[in-house]
This record gives structure tokens, sequence and C-alpha cells, in this order.
């Protein structure tokens, strides 16, 4: 009786050695399934559009945000890695301010003068946080902080003039699904000359071009943006996720 006693627990410990055998295997298995569909490759292009409201910081205008007007534009980036990539866009703004009192100086009495940009600039982006869209991986951020710094040209007065500028932004970029990003950003333009407000007496007026870099005009933008990402990393090989 005894024996057949000893039979059965011990077949009972083994029936159980297996059972957590075949358990651990199981969440093994299923472990190892979850990290491998963890994705690291990465959107390298987005495409999208940009819209908000602009200043015009000049002989006519000595304050930011001071008669805003609307700013709206494409873009395109492409994304080197999770920190750099490189923005290209095109922006059309119209900036406004007072008419001249015929010494040189803005006079709210007598109107507002506007005019037309349209501006085309590429600039270096760099992301705070390593960005992008892991769900099992915390050290990927969805939300980023970034700054850019660049070049770029603008046409305006009815095309007949262009200026260089110099582009400084700083903005966050929040990736909400695996395709879409929008981001905020404030852009702060400074131009290679003094002349965006197509009057002569506003352009240059004290001869101080290339001289003093605050007899520069400066024009800014608020602007949201939503892009769409696509044109990912290859697989490494055929199985891999």
């Amino acid at each position: 009786m005894c024996a057949i006693v000893r039979t059965k627990v011990q077949s009972y410990k083994t029936l159980s050695t297996k059972r957590l055998i075949n358990i651990l295997l199981l969440l093994f298995v299923g472990i190892a399934t979850v990290t491998a569909q963890v994705d690291h490759r990465i959107y390298h292009i987005e495409l999208g559009i940009d819209g908000g409201c602009g200043y015009y910081v000049g002989d006519a205008g000595r304050r930011i945000f001071q008669n805003v007007r609307e700013v709206y534009g494409l873009y395109f980036r492409y994304q080197f890695d999770r920190r750099w990539s490189l923005r290209a866009k095109g922006m059309t703004q119209r900036i406004t301010g007072y008419l001249p009192d015929g010494t040189g100086f803005a006079d709210k009495s007598k109107g507002m003068w506007t005019n037309r940009l349209v501006n085309v600039d590429v600039v270096t982006e760099f992301n705070f946080l390593p960005y992008g869209k892991m769900r099992y991986d915390s050290r990927i951020s969805p939300i980023t902080p970034y700054i850019a710094l660049g070049i770029g040209v603008s046409t305006h007065s009815s095309f007949k003039k262009v200026s260089g500028y110099l582009p400084f932004i700083v903005g966050m970029k929040w990736r909400c699904t695996e395709h879409l990003t929008v981001h905020l950003a404030w852009e702060h333009d400074v131009y290679f000359g003094d002349n965006l407000e197509n009057i002569s007496e506003y352009s240059n007026t004290y001869g101080l071009n290339g001289a003093n870099v605050m007899n520069m005009d400066v024009t800014g933008q608020l602007v949201a943006g939503l892009a769409i990402a696509f044109f990912k990393d290859k697989k490494v090989c055929r199985t891999c996720p």
C-alpha cells in the first residue's frame, strides 16, 4: 500500500514539474514574441503643412506679435536618426506696419502698408529626446522639444526683391500615431537687409546695412503643423519585424 502511495506522489511531482516547465516555456515564448514585435526601424520622410500667425519687426514695427497676420506653408523633413533631421519648408507670410511720417519713422495716423513674402528655407533640427513611436521601448519618446537653425531666401514686393535670412526655431513634436506627427513651433527670422516694407523711406534709411545687425528686418511665426510619416528602414532580414 505504501509503495502505491509513493508511486502516486512521485507521479504527481513529475506531472507538476512538467506543467511548471511548460508554463515557463510558454512565458519565454510569449516574451520573445512581444520583444520581436518591437520595431526599431525609423520612418525617414515626413510631408506636412503649417499654419498660424506671423509678425514683422523693423522700421514700422518695434515689437514681436504686433500687427499679426496669417502664415501658411508646406514642409519636407528627412529624419537621419532619432535625434537629427533636415527640414525644407516653403511658406508665405503677409506683413504689415504703419506708413512713414517723412523722416523715416512710423506714423500711426497715416494708415498702414502691407507686403507679402514667399520664403524657402532649409534647417537642421535637433531633438532633445530620442524621438519616435515605440510601445515597448520606454527609451523612445513620442514627444520631444527641439531646436533648429538654417538658412533661407525670401522673395517679396511682388517678386521684385530677394532677401536672405537666418531662421531660428524652437518647438515641440508629438508622434501621436505610427504615421501621424503634429508640432507647435515658434520661428524667428533675421534678414540680411532692411527692405521688407517695399517703401523707399524705410529701406536702409540711414545706410547702416552691413554695419549694424540691429538695423536688419525681422519676421517671426507661431505655427502648428501636421505631417504624414513614411519610408521606413528596410528589414534586416526576411523574418525580422
